[in-house]
């Protein structure tokens, strides 16, 4: 296993697609919940014990060797949002192909050909994991500092807020990224014996219904 992998597949510039998601900022600061470093910090905190907490679970379940279509099911029913789940499967589909040029595998070949419109981006990155020879952790912490880093990048662009306010945001919930992630990969080692059921649903209303109205917009920043 190289550990530097996991730096490739973390890095923002990894080609996929995620520089065009705010992870539901753009609808946040349009509401007026995100008007500076404050805001962003607790939305984020909010994003990382829910959707991170989620998708850091599906990610470490694949890695674990759940089976992928089960957990694909399970995301589905995490996602109560259409607009929301739309955005998640193309940037799985994105991911896929990011992965499978940077960590050829057969099992990522599978999985594209199973899911062509693409399957959830917390399945696809921890197979994208699995293939780089990383482990649970590696692809829990991976999606749980996706679900933080997304939002602060976007407010940045949104609201012109400082770099380095952003940045230090991020540096503040790293303790609670490190218990999220923890907890994501012993829920997906349950889910290995007693099936996806047991894994993470933790809810964010405000995400899904934000979701909602952002897709009707006419002129938006980001996709999602």
């Amino acid at each position: 296993m190289s550990r530097a992998a996991l730096l490739v597949l973390a890095d923002g510039r990894f080609p996929a697609g995620g520089h065009a998601h705010s992870g539901g900022a753009e609808a946040a600061v349009k509401a007026g919940r995100i008007t500076g470093a404050e805001d962003l910090e607790s939305f984020c905190r909010g994003r990382l014990h829910t959707t991170g907490l989620v998708s850091a679970a599906l990610a470490a379940a694949v890695v674990l060797g759940v089976d992928p279509r089960q957990l694909d099911e399970a995301a589905d029913a995490r996602t109560p949002s259409p607009a929301l789940r739309a955005a998640a499967r193309k940037l799985g589909r994105q991911l896929m192909r990011a992965a499978r040029a940077t960590w050829p595998s057969d099992e990522l070949d599978a999985v594209a050909r199973e899911f062509p419109k693409g399957a959830h981006q917390p399945l696809v990155l921890g197979l994208a994991a699995r293939a780089a020879g990383l482990d649970p952790l590696d692809a829990a912490y991976c999606a749980a500092y996706e679900s933080v880093s997304g939002p602060a990048s976007a407010t940045v662009r949104l609201l012109s807020l400082d770099p380095f306010d952003a940045t230090a945001v991020l540096a503040r919930l790293a303790p609670e990224l490190d218990r999220v992630a923890d907890r994501a990969v012993e829920a997906a080692r349950r889910a290995l014996d007693e099936g996806p059921d047991v894994l993470p649903a933790a809810s964010a209303p405000l995400l899904e219904i934000g979701a909602e109205l952002h897709a009707a917009w006419p002129v938006r920043l980001f996709a999602s």
